[in-house]
Order: C-alpha cells, then sequence, then structure tokens
C-alpha cells in the first residue's frame, strides 16, 4: 500500500515502527557513507523498505569492497528509482525489525528468507 504524507508520495511509510508493504518490489538503491568519507552503494529490487536495507547489507558484506562494513550506527540511505524517493534508518533499526514477529504470513516468510540471507 502506497502513501501520500503532506504532500509526498512514498511507496514505504514508516510509522511507529511498522511499514506499509507496497504491492510490487521497486527498484532501489541503498547506500551508507563510511568511516572513511566513501560512499558505497547497491542497486536492489524490493517490496518493502526493511527488505531493500536486508538485501543492500547482505551486498555490502558480500563484495568486501569496505573493510569498514556498515554497524549498528550506519545510516543507509534507500532510494527508490520510481517514482523517486528517499529514505534513511539505522543498522540497528533494520536489526531489530529483523528479530521481531511477523505481523503477517508473508512479513514473517519474508523475515525468515532474509535473516537466512544475513546468517543470522
Amino acid at each position: 500500500m502506497a502513501a501520500r504524507v503532506v504532500g509526498l508520495y512514498s511507496p514505504f511509510l514508516l510509522l511507529d515502527d511498522t511499514m506499509s508493504v507496497v504491492p510490487t518490489a521497486r527498484t532501489c538503491l541503498v547506500s551508507f557513507t563510511d568511516s572513511e568519507g566513501i560512499r558505497h552503494a547497491v542497486e536492489v529490487s524490493a517490496s518493502t523498505l526493511y527488505e531493500a536495507a536486508v538485501l543492500a547489507i547482505a551486498e555490502f558484506r558480500r563484495c568486501g569492497f569496505t573493510a569498514n562494513a556498515p554497524g549498528p550506527a550506519t545510516r543507509l540511505t534507500v532510494t527508490v528509482k520510481a517514482p523517486a524517493t528517499s529514505h534513511e534508518v539505522r543498522l540497528s533499526k533494520i536489526e531489530a525489525w529483523l528479530q521481531s514477529g511477523g505481523r503477517s504470513p508473508n512479513e514473517q516468510a519474508m523475515k525468515v528468507r532474509l535473516r537466512e540471507l544475513l546468517g543470522s
């Protein structure tokens, strides 16, 4: 479900630590700036803000291009390509969300898949 907030269209909406699921996957660019000031980015396809973040974290860890991997205080910027929107979330929030229960069978299945992807 997409939402409008104060005239701003967003396919992902965070409200009280919950999220709205969009009906189809969106192409997202997820980035962070490491402790040396280098910006790292990866493109992923995801249905939610948190799914995009987890897929990106897994890819950042897999590629090994940075010795300064994202930590709990890292701010990930998720930019949805079409329509273009941008969101920022701390890695610690992603980790807490992954460990919480799903609100639906679909969300729970997605969390299981994403936890396996990260090896947690």
